[in-house]
């Protein structure tokens, strides 16, 4: 059902607004691992603990352990028995970390200092660390965080005579709107933003410098990273819940999700797996989804069904630009910008089959499965509210 109706910006932009925080889980086949949000909540969602082809004992680095995706891929590799290396900053919050064996290094991953004494034996590295795009972010702290620390940590591998294997985090967004999906791992790089573009740029520079100097490397781009534990997609949940749902654009996009649990396993199994030597994968389910389809889900779970109303894009684009630019000035994040519209106007859609077909893997989550599941913890958190 479309309505054309008048609506505010106002009202709409803080439908957009995005909210962040941190993770938190509470294993099945170990000792708890408690990571706090700011509301404190554990979290248990049924971690799967993959079989790992490195062997016990093996020092392993992880940057970016304290952030979502990081904190689930330490535990894992601490049940693994590996003894887990991390990078943290002091402002990282590593109290709910404390009852991991993790040897911590703190600094910044683009410290050469730091880098070189984490690195140093290390037989694997998980470079998962991201500086996520807020405005009070200067261009050259993603160079630092992105390109920077990539390169720091490349060099210090070398120096490793038994060093295996660089597993280097990028994203699907280094390819921009997929003009012909489904995309594969051969499609141009346009990245639209700086984090995106530095993105790309430390995947570019990591492989011509593995290639120069035989350094055995694979890269991952995930899709959409969601699940328990995560709030970048809570909003989107709230507008699901909601009796009328405003749509930008047609929404007709579709959309490419994985689970952190599934994204784990996969950098595990990619470590080790000699199909992924020097390979790039786009990890993603098998099928995507438009953003309606993804509402319809969360709105089912929830005992809800929504109005769509859709709205045309270019003067949210409009305005979006005149509020970043004046943002900006301020150094404040702005309620509404482009990269937040473009969640809903890009296509991004994926081929995964090499994934399935090099290394074997089977995604444990469809996009409903972890969908639901998701929309059910954020209902245990007290973030979203049942249709009685």
């Amino acid at each position: 059902m479309v309505l054309h109706r008048r609506l505010k910006c106002r009202a709409f932009s803080a439908a957009l607004e995005s909210v962040s925080g941190r993770v938190g889980l509470t294993s099945r086949w170990g000792s708890p691992v408690i990571l706090e949000l700011r509301r404190s909540a554990p979290i248990d969602f049924g971690l799967s603990q993959p079989p790992c082809a490195i062997p016990a004992g093996t020092r392993v680095l992880v940057t970016g352990a304290t952030g979502f995706t990081g904190a689930v891929l330490a535990a894992k590799l601490v049940h693994a028995s590996l003894e887990v290396h991390a990078i943290a900053r002091v402002s990282s919050n590593r109290e709910a970390l404390r009852d991991l064996p993790i040897h911590w290094h703190q600094g910044d991953v683009f410290d050469e200092t730091v880098v070189a004494e984490a690195a140093q034996g290390a037989d694997y590295i998980f470079h998962v660390a991201a500086a996520y795009r807020e405005a009070r972010y200067a261009d050259e702290i993603y160079w630092k965080v992105h390109v920077q620390s990539t390169q720091l940590l490349a060099r210090a591998a070398l120096r490793n005579p038994a060093f295996k294997r660089f597993v280097h985090v990028s994203t699907v967004g280094v390819h921009g709107h997929i003009a012909n999906p489904p995309a594969d791992e051969l499609y141009p790089l346009k990245p639209d933003d700086i984090y995106q573009r530095t993105k790309a740029e430390a995947e570019l520079w990591l492989r011509d410098f593995a290639g120069q100097n035989s350094l055995p490397f694979t890269v991952i781009r995930p899709a959409a990273i969601y699940g328990p534990g995560d709030r970048r997609l809570l909003k989107f949940f709230r507008m699901a819940a909601r009796p009328v749902l405003f749509m930008l654009g047609c929404g007709k996009y579709l959309y490419h999700l994985v689970h952190v649990d599934d994204l784990a396993n996969i950098m595990i199994l990619a470590a080790a797996h000699p199909q992924a030597r020097n390979e790039i994968f786009i990890c993603g389910n098998p099928e995507a989804v438009t953003l309606p389809q993804m509402a319809q889900i969360v709105a089912a779970e929830l005992g809800n069904r929504f109005r769509l109303v859709r709205l045309p894009a270019l003067p949210f684009f409009l305005a979006a630009d005149a509020c970043e630019w004046f943002c900006r000035k301020l150094g404040v994040e702005p309620p509404i910008h482009r990269r937040r519209l473009a969640f809903f106007t890009k296509d991004r859609s994926f081929n995964t089959r090499k994934l399935r077909e090099k290394l074997g893997y089977q995604m444990r989550y469809s996009s409903e499965e972890g969908l639901i599941q998701t929309a059910r913890w954020y209902c245990e958190q007290g973030w979203l509210n049942r249709r009685r």
